[in-house]
């Protein structure tokens, strides 16, 4: 189902590949040329969750006063969005490209000879055997043990540095998003959750994968601070005229 992607995905990581001769090095590029086609539908969520956290307030009253009427609460919320000029399904969408995206890069790095180097088993060995940073192959899981050379089972299932910095960025990165907003319930949980979800899952997923998760995380934090900047002064420019 998600071949298609995964064969594009591989094309331009093959394309990159020849171009800096580092496996590692083009992931890092390819998370960049994918966050910057992203940056439109990016700015859209950004847009939308600030528009949200700062109808909180209304929202909550007419949740009270409306709470024993869901028809007249459901009416009086489709009022207040369109006042606002919102679409609450809108901050969901890149949230909906980004998982097909996901699954699709799953699927190129955890199996690179068939999708980025054309099934030339001798060039995947070469390419994967460079290395990156401390990570012996960008295929594998980054455990403990590409650090501390151990064969105990502890060691080889507890989670690497990449790992480690994938779910620091990300706790980062939901901080900065909700920055100065005002979080329901299901967003705190989520931001004290992911971080930990990702350390789990990081032990066994490809270290490319993470590192694209890694660098995604980056990126967005500073694509999200600039955005801040520029909505904050275009609120102040709308204040003074």
């Amino acid at each position: 189902m998600f071949d298609p992607i995964s064969k594009v995905f591989g094309t331009l990581l093959s394309v990159v590949f020849g171009v800096v001769g580092n496996y590692g090095v083009s992931i890092i590029i390819l998370t960049i040329i994918i966050k910057t086609l992203l940056i439109p539908l990016s700015i859209t969520q950004i847009k939308q969750t600030k528009k949200m956290s700062e109808i909180q307030p209304k929202l909550k009253e007419l949740q009270t006063k409306y709470k024993n009427d869901k028809e007249a609460l459901n009416a009086k919320t489709m009022e207040l969005y369109s006042t606002h000029k919102m679409n609450p399904l809108s901050g969901c969408l890149p949230m909906l490209i980004q998982f097909p995206i996901l699954i699709g890069l799953y699927t190129t790095l955890r199996n690179p000879m068939k999708f980025v180097f054309a099934g030339n088993e001798k060039l995947t060995a070469d390419a994967l055997s460079q290395g990156f940073l401390w990570i012996s192959n960008l295929a594998n899981p980054d455990v403990l043990s590409n650090v501390i050379h151990s064969s105990s089972t502890l060691v080889t299932s507890m989670p690497g540095i990449l790992p480690i910095l994938a779910a620091a960025t990300t706790y980062l990165q939901m901080a900065t998003m909700n920055n100065g907003s005002q979080q329901n319930s299901q967003m705190k949980t989520m931001a004290t959750v992911m971080p930990f979800f990702i350390l789990f899952m990081g032990r066994t997923l490809p270290g490319g994968l993470i590192l694209y998760w890694t660098v995604s995380n980056i990126f967005q934090m500073v694509q999200q601070t600039l955005i801040n900047k520029l909505t904050e002064e275009e609120s102040k420019k709308n204040v003074l005229n």
